[in-house]
């Protein structure tokens, strides 16, 4: 535990030297030098993310097909699943309604200009967007090679193919009790890599930082104040939701869960990535108590089906990009608007700002122009680092919760 404090701190330190020296840098170089310093400096984060990367594929892979297989049968794996699915689809649903309605009160829309907008950043999401049609969700979610899904880290199809074969493993009972071994020692190998590679996390920390503030500069908190206000707004009573309800079913254990998860909210914040603490998160949640099957089993399906943060960004970004532009929505619209977006976000697995791509492609499909993804742009860096940390709370107490349910959590002291 005192080395995962050590790791915080470090982790902190590097945020704030990365905040002075990307604002030197911005206020005393010239517009090709800062192009060059945050190019590079952002090599650092870089390497961090890759190094995590590495590691997801074979650790989802692993630990879900061990957690089905050691549930037992199908009646058990379909009553978790079920459980979990439920939190899910609630927590999705009250985040994506949170942000409609806030949106809808403060209106943040109407006070972005037009003059900040970042075009060259828009046309590069706009060019990713041509597969969010329904052939393309298609292949986007189901795996026609397991190969390439693990090349491509594509959480989704993972995590289907792993569903599949760990429901085959224990249907098969004794015979595949080796195997099955094999593929835990195999995942206590891939968690240890994980404590050699979240060494590197302050100075990919430090990379991210002093990259953005030296390109953005502090000035953009002037422009962009009131927008980042209401979005913090937005994050801070999805907040109080998930952490009231997790009081309500955790009761005197959710304290102790806020502290064990600091160091994998600080990551994800800092990165603007909820990926990145995956393996780390695992580790903690089964300190907590958490029987590793269950943790192996929700977490993973909660990277793909439960980002809250990001679920809360979507309806809050669209329909301010559509208030920018005096398009207005009637209720119907939004509803549907709240529905697709439920639908063509999953599987986007924490990837930093993959949530804008959905945001331009539903902003195209409701005639707001997809272009509009420019206005927000420029402080998405900064909402992104807020939504990655609520990813990794939501995901932390549906696999705790749904541990209690089952009866599968434990005291710390007995674990």
């Amino acid at each position: 535990m005192k080395k995962s404090n050590n790791l915080t701190i470090y982790i902190i330190i590097a945020m704030i030297a990365g905040a002075i020296l990307g604002y030197y840098i911005h206020e005393n170089f010239d517009k090709a030098s800062i192009e060059i310093f945050s190019k590079n400096i952002k090599l650092l984060t870089t390497i961090f993310l890759r190094l995590i990367q590495m590691v997801i594929a074979p650790l989802v892979f692993t630990t879900l097909v061990v957690g089905i297989s050691r549930l037992g049968d199908l009646k058990t794996v379909g009553r978790v699943g079920g459980k979990a699915m439920l939190w899910f689809v609630t927590a999705s649903l009250v985040s994506l309604l949170i942000g409609m309605v806030l949106v809808n009160i403060l209106k943040p829309g109407e006070g972005i200009a037009l003059s900040n907008a970042d075009m060259t950043g828009a046309s590069d999401l706009i060019g990713k967007t041509q597969a969010f049609s329904l052939p393309g969700f298609i292949d986007h979610v189901f795996p026609k090679s397991m190969f390439e899904a693990l090349a491509n880290n594509e959480i989704l199809q993972i995590v289907i193919f792993s569903v599949f074969f760990g429901v085959a493993a224990a249907a098969m009972g004794k015979k595949t009790e080796g195997l099955m071994l094999a593929f835990e020692n195999g995942a206590h190998i891939i968690l240890k890599m994980v404590g050699y590679v979240m060494n590197f996390a302050p100075i990919g920390v430090f990379g991210a930082i002093a990259s953005v503030i030296a390109t953005k500069g502090l000035s953009i908190f002037l422009f962009y104040g009131k927008y980042l206000l209401y979005f913090l707004i937005g994050i801070g009573v999805l907040w109080v939701v998930l952490i009231t309800v997790g009081f309500i079913i955790l009761k005197k254990r959710m304290p102790s869960l806020l502290k064990i998860i600091t160091n994998p909210l600080v990551i994800a914040f800092s990165t603007t990535s909820s990926e990145a603490v995956f393996p780390k998160l695992t580790e903690e949640l089964e300190r907590f108590g958490c029987k590793d099957k269950i943790v192996s089993f929700i977490l993973p399906l909660g990277y793909s089906f439960n980002l809250d943060g990001s679920m809360m960004y979507m309806t809050f970004a669209s329909m301010a990009i559509a208030q920018a532009y005096g398009i207005h929505l009637d209720l119907g619209t939004q509803l549907t608007m709240l529905l697709v977006l439920m639908l063509t976000s999953k599987g986007i697995a924490g990837v930093p700002r993959a949530s804008l791509v959905v945001v331009t492609a539903t902003c195209a499909m409701f005639h707001i122009p997809p272009e509009g993804i420019a206005l927000i742009l420029p402080i998405d860096h900064f909402c992104d680092m807020f939504r990655s940390a609520t990813n990794v709370l939501g995901n932390s107490l549906a696999t705790t919760v749904v541990s209690k349910w089952e009866g599968a959590l434990e005291n710390p002291a007995q674990a």
